[in-house]
């Protein structure tokens, strides 16, 4: 008979300890007497470097040296193990899980890949999805948060992913031989015992938890109140006014909206957002629905929080995040935690913070703008945690208070008013689809210099294009077809070739 043998595939990013995680399975083997072998190959095109581990471990076998692959080979995986969920269904993709053998063991958190970020819209996939296409894969599947269960215990994922393994009980050896392992490591040993026991627990008691298609589920149906955010004793006449003057079902849409808008500027700025809500609000052909005023609850409060370099720094300067930075690296009570913020301003940024007559001063002097280009489209580095590098941020905050009377906010009302007019005229035709089309394109303005300027760009092609489909029986879902294609790419050639499709003369910017 030939002897018994397990093979483990472990698919891990940069960083994950998944080099740890394959050398705690190859000792825990060994120490049983199994004869183990253990190999990687390192990627380097996945975020920060996915790595394919892979052990094989054969039970003892007296007298004879088995050959063992240095490769996993598909359908003849038995466990496979990945530290972040996409990475889990990656090894799908390359057929390394088999439904009548594999047990997967995944965390269900994400880190995000490059293709993923780069897309100007939601370029995120979905989680459920490739849950779902594990359980359908795969003979057997542990899936949850492993990350948060590992931070919660002060330890790694390799640890709270070692405790998984050996509550799924899908390996001949005891629990006590994996805390054995872990123990003869000698570094944080306590935290990653607390954490192992914990996945070990976590396996035993939900093997198959569907918490993350629950959640979704639950985000589609359940009635969201008002956010907690937004619940507070200035805030009380204009949530009052909310609940008065508004659908129901934008209440928690304009009770996000009403919170970012307040934390961006004040409460008087939040009345601001209200009256341009309600402009839609009292013209909505379906409150039932209300799919018009959710559409601008949620982007009108995105146009009026625009990205500016007094929001950028008032962000890197807040309490909350110096805190949050702090449990991320896992800083210890009297540690100095070391920041350091890249910002490449550009001569526009600089004038969108003046007043605007002073910017106007500055447009009519061509020397002097080429003179202070150069000096200020570079490049800079700032460490906020020193006095110096947070005093520079923390006073560039502080211009908040003015902002109403710069360049960039004048700029931002202008473009505003004119957007909110060409979905106003939706209306007017009789086009609520259109209307609410129109509302969403805000969707591709987001972000400060280049970022802006090239979603800006594109956004004024689609505002451009609506004359041309207005009286169009199917005008709102061909702008939302424009809207998808300006989302694909940065440079705008989707767009561009869609609008060639439905020949669109639309102006382009020289």
């Amino acid at each position: 008979m030939k002897p018994r043998m397990i093979t483990v595939a472990i698919m891990a990013l940069g960083g994950q300890g998944g080099g740890v995680l394959q050398d705690w399975i190859v000792q825990l083997a060994e120490d049983a007497g199994w004869t183990a072998q253990a190999t990687s190959v390192a990627g380097v095109a996945q975020r920060t470097g996915a790595t394919i581990y892979y052990v094989e471990m054969v039970e003892p076998t007296p007298g004879q040296v088995p050959v063992l692959a240095q490769m996993p080979v598909p359908g003849e995986v038995d466990i496979l193990i990945a530290a972040e969920l996409m990475e889990a269904g990656r090894a799908v993709a390359r057929g390394l899980v088999t439904p009548n053998r594999t047990t997967v063991i995944t965390s269900t958190h994400r880190t995000f890949a490059v293709q993923e970020k780069v897309q100007p819209g939601d370029g995120a996939a979905d989680s459920a999805q490739v849950l779902e296409l594990l359980r359908k894969a795969a003979r057997r599947v542990v899936a949850d948060d492993m990350q948060a269960l590992a931070v919660k215990h002060r330890s790694v994922i390799s640890a709270s992913l070692f405790g998984a393994l050996a509550g799924c009980d899908v390996l001949p050896f005891h629990q006590q031989d994996f805390e054995k392992v872990v123990e003869g490591g000698g570094k944080g040993v306590q935290a990653s015992l607390a954490a192992l026991r914990a996945g070990a627990e976590l396996a035993r008691t939900r093997p198959m938890p569907p918490a993350l298609v629950a959640r979704n589920e639950a985000m589609k149906t359940a009635p969201r109140p008002l956010p907690d955010k937004a619940a507070s004793p200035a805030l009380a006449p204009l949530l009052a006014r909310i609940r008065k003057e508004f659908p129901e079902p934008a209440w928690p849409w304009l009770g996000e909206g009403l919170a970012r808008v307040v934390d961006w500027q004040d409460v008087a700025y939040g009345g601001e957002y209200l009256d341009h809500v309600a402009r839609f609000a009292r013209r909505d052909p379906a409150p039932a629905t209300a799919d018009l005023s959710i559409a601008a609850a949620h982007w009108i409060a995105v146009a009026m929080s625009y990205d500016d370099v007094i929001r950028v720094a008032g962000l890197k300067t807040r309490a909350d995040r110096f805190k949050r930075i702090q449990g991320e690296v896992d800083a210890k009570t009297g540690d100095v935690v070391g920041m350091e913020e890249y910002f490449h301003p550009r001569l526009e940024e600089a004038m969108g913070l003046l007043p605007t007559g002073w910017a106007d001063w500055l447009d009519r002097s061509p020397r002097l703008k080429a003179w202070l280009g150069p000096r200020l489209n570079k490049g800079r580095r700032i460490q906020t945690h020193t006095f110096k590098g947070h005093l520079q941020l923390h006073i560039m905050a502080g211009l908040a208070r003015w902002r109403r009377g710069n360049r960039r906010h004048a700029e931002e009302v202008a473009h505003c008013q004119a957007w909110l007019a060409v979905a106003e005229q939706a209306l007017d035709g009789g086009d609520a689809a259109l209307a609410t089309e129109v509302l969403r394109c805000r969707q591709l303005i987001k972000g400060y210099s280049d970022t802006h300027t090239r979603g800006t760009g594109k956004f004024d092609r689609l505002m451009l294009a609506v004359p041309q489909l207005s009286g169009q029986s199917e005008a709102g879902a061909t702008l939302a077809s424009l809207r998808a294609a300006a989302l694909l790419d940065p440079n705008g050639k989707a767009l561009g070739e869609r609008e060639a499709a439905l020949g669109l003369a639309v102006a382009r910017a020289a």
